[in-house]
Formats: structure tokens, sequence, C-alpha cells
């Protein structure tokens, strides 16, 4: 098991480069993390949903992902409360003291989940969550030592150099631990670290006289992890909001306008946009109007989408929207943004936050009512005005329906006309998630922005694949794997 000193020190990346590099020395490796929290999930072949950083370890070992690779899943719809996902389907919604108190119900079955995803595995790696040093909520603790306890698992400490006062998040934890708990310590990786790592010597020596721990490496910053989807919101912080090369392509990009809503959910819609050299994705932050020079507005995914529309209205954004789409620019909608580009949005049983309804942006002439059941599932079809082919999931609360419904965005594989598109085709919205991924889709996309833009410029799933293997490279070079495996049995 493979626990952090914290939050974002590269545990999910972590695991995903063990899962590729031990899967290539022709182990059955599989993932599983049990309990996580984040609201860019990913749908299951049979109609659950995990983490994605559970699917992309999944992907790394080349197997499908299950719901038992990540059998609680918790989705912040509030400040205090959350979706309580289980086994691939929403459970309840619970505030946090609730939910603490719902864990040491929730602990067997995570238990059977970890036994079904080892059942002829050779080594499987667990994801912690946080930090196993938060004492004060170790009381039925599924997602750290409480599950390594109850599982009987080995555990690997990380620590995050960057974020400085590694020693002391590592001797800190340490100290922190019961016994017990100590006693599953197996040793400890320093991650993301910048510079000559001769110079880190003389802490690696503190840190084994403070914990008694050896060092299983030192692992020097992966740039391209970039590249590879991301789970936790706090990545869109920083340069990684922005195109992978949209300098080097020469000229000036096309440029991509995303809100940052405040439950912004299924981010990762935009990495293929992002790795795109001549696209500039700018993820706008609270307080800063959308640039008036954007090509295209993506209004993206939300947890809770009448919260989300009243915040476009507390910045401003929802003018900026309209005078984006005055100008005959190309907006954008996925999933809830779909639903906010329409007349109005209901949610009368409070399946979202509290019950209500509100006006939406009157971009598309259709209107949203949030009830029902959740739909999870894989998506496969055509986009009608290109007739290029797209790959994805939909995973949303809701039916929408109105006149512009009779204008699809795409016709999908099981005969649904999904989506809506305004009468000049430069509104489009639609439930699909996933779908820039398609090559030929996205590159059509673009060239009806830029007329005569080179098509082909990124393959995004063979770039995927590059990238994992070059991460396993990485962790290869720069980790004793052949410690970690005999540290495992």
């Amino acid at each position: 098991m493979v626990q952090g000193t914290g939050s974002d020190v590269g545990k999910s990346l972590l695991v995903t480069g063990l899962c590729r590099a031990y899967t290539r020395r022709g182990l059955r490796v599989r993932p599983f993390k049990p309990q996580n929290m984040s609201n860019n999930a990913a749908v299951t072949a049979d109609g659950g949903e995990i983490g994605r950083a559970q699917a992309l370890q999944a992907r790394a070992c080349g197997v499908e992902p299950s719901v038992h690779m990540n059998p609680v899943l918790l989705k912040p719809q509030s400040d205090v409360g959350a979706q309580v996902v289980v086994l691939g389907s929403v459970e309840t919604t619970a505030r946090a003291g609730d939910y603490h108190a719902l864990k040491p119900l929730l602990l067997p079955r995570v238990l059977d989940s970890f036994a079904e995803v080892g059942a002829g595995a050779d080594l499987v790696l667990v994801e912690g969550a946080g930090s196993p040093a938060e004492v004060n909520l170790r009381a039925a603790d599924i997602a750290n030592m409480g599950f390594a306890e109850a599982a009987g698992v080995p555990v690997v400490l990380v620590g995050d150099v960057e974020r400085g006062g590694v020693i002391a998040a590592l001797v800190g934890t340490h100290a922190l631990l019961d016994e017990s708990e100590r006693d599953r310590l197996k040793g400890y990786v320093i991650n993301k670290f910048r510079g000559d790592i001769a110079l880190f010597d003389a802490a690696l020596d503190v840190i084994g006289e403070r914990t008694g721990l050896s060092c299983f490496g030192v692992v020097p910053y992966f740039a391209a992890a970039r590249l590879l989807p991301k789970e936790d919101a706090q990545s869109l912080d920083g340069d990684l909001a922005t195109g992978a090369g949209a300098a080097e392509a020469g000229g000036a990009p096309i440029k991509v306008a995303v809100p940052r809503l405040s439950r912004i959910a299924n981010f990762d819609d935009l990495d293929p946009l992002m790795a795109e050299p001549d696209v500039d994705v700018e993820v706008v932050e609270a307080g800063h109007p959308l640039p008036a020079d954007a090509d295209v507005v993506v209004l993206p995914g939300t947890k809770a989408t009448l919260a989300d529309l009243a915040y476009m209205r507390q910045q401003g954004w929802d003018v900026d929207v309209a005078a984006h789409a005055r100008r005959g620019g190309l907006v954008v909608g996925l999933c809830g943004g779909y639903q906010m580009l329409g007349r109005r949005v209901s949610d009368p049983d409070g399946i979202e936050g509290a019950p209500g309804e509100a006006a939406g942006l009157g971009l598309l002439d259709v209107e949203t009512a949030i009830s029902g059941d959740k739909a999870l599932r894989p998506a496969r079809g055509v986009e009608v005005a290109s007739g290029e082919a797209v790959v994805g999931y939909e995973m949303h609360m809701g039916v929408t329906g109105g006149p512009d419904r009779a204008r699809p965005w795409l016709t999908l594989e099981d005969g649904r006309r999904e989506g809506a598109c305004s009468a000049d085709g430069r509104i489009l919205g639609g439930y699909v998630h996933g779908l820039f991924a398609a090559d030929g889709f996205r590159h059509a996309f673009l060239a009806r922005i830029r007329q005569g833009r080179r098509p082909g410029v990124v393959a995004f799933e063979s770039l995927i694949e590059e990238t994992l293997d070059g991460l396993a490279d990485h962790l290869e070079a720069h980790l004793d794997l052949d410690a970690l495996l005999a540290a495992a049995s």
C-alpha cells in the first residue's frame, strides 16, 4: 500500500507508473483504492463509476476497470457534504460527520472488494488517501492505516519534496502512528525532486536516524505527467491549466476558455485539447473575466448544476458567455455545462442540493429537470456535423428536452440522438464525456475553428500509452523496484 504524508504528494502517479512497470515484467497487477474523494470519475463497462485515477491505473495494467478497484467514492456536492458512491452506485448523500459514522459499515464491503481484486493477481498496488497522520480521523478509518491493518498489507510512505518540509512530513507521520502501524512501514519514497539528488543524501541520513526506515528511491519531477488524465481539481492550478505547448506551434493558438466552476467535475475532458500544440486552454479563475479573444468557451461538467449556475452569475461569466456568443464565438457545454446552456434548470427533489430552479443561460432552447436515476454508461457514436466517430461515457442526473434537441450534436450506436445544437451551429451541448479524446472528431472540431489547420497533430490515445511507458521507465531508473516487490510479499 502506497500512503502519502499528505494529499497531492503524487501517490496516484506513482501507483500508475508501478502498475505499468510491474505489468511489463510479466506480473498480473491490479490497482485498488479503498476510498477516494473526487468529482473526476470514470464509468466501468458494467455501468458503475470509480475514481479517474483507478481507471488510469487499470489501463496501465492492461485490464478493464472494475467497481471493485475503488469500492467507495465520495463526490463533494458542497463544502460539508458529498455523494457516497459504493461499488459504482450512489448509495446516499452524507455530511462529513454522518459519513464518519457510516465508515465502519463500509469496511467489510471494502475488504470484500479487495479480495475480489486480488483473486488471480500476482500483485495488488493499493493507494491511500490523504495522510495516515490525520489521527483525529483514525477511528473507523478505511482509507489508510485502518484498511492496511484490517487487510494485513505492508505500507510504503511517499513524501513530496517540492512543497517543502519533506523531512518533517515523513518523521512527523512516523511519530504520530501507533506502534502496530509503524511496524507495517517498509520504507519511503521521496517524490517530485528537482535539482542535484546528491544534495539530498544528508536528508536521507536524518530521516533514517529518526525513523529507522530505508529509502526506496528519490524520484525526480516527471514533467510529462501533465499529459495524463487528472483526478484532483488542484491539478488545474498554475501551468497545468494551459496547453502542452501552444507557443511552439507558431502564430496565435486556438484559444479555449474554461470557467473554473466551484464544483467542476470530469475536467479531464479538457486533456486532449491541452495536449494539442496549437491550442491554448485557459482555465479562468474566480474574479477574472472570460477572455474576449477566445475562439471557444467550454462550460465543463459540474457536480451541482444549480449551484454553479449561480456561481457563474456571481462571477459575471454569464455576461461574458452571452457576449462571446453575440460575437459569433463557439460555445460548448458538457454535461452540467450543457444543462446551463438551456432556458431553465430545475431540481425539485433537491438531488444536487437545496430544491429549486433557475433560468439558464438561454443559448439553447432546452430545459433540464434533475431527477430520476443516474445515467452511467459507455457511449459510442458519431458527430452529426462531421460524421467523425466519438467514444466516451455518460455520467449525469437529469433529463433534458426541448426544440433544439431536434438538432442533435451526436448520434449514438444505440440509436439515441444525443445533445443539441443551435440553428447556426455555434452553440453545442451534450452529455457525453471524453469525446475530445477521439482524434478524428477533435481535429475536425478544431479545423472548423481554424481553416486549413494541419490535421493529425496529436494522436491522443497513443500519447497516453507513450506517457505511461515513459513513467514506468522513469520509476525503473530511480526506484529500487526489486526491493519494493520484495516488501510486498
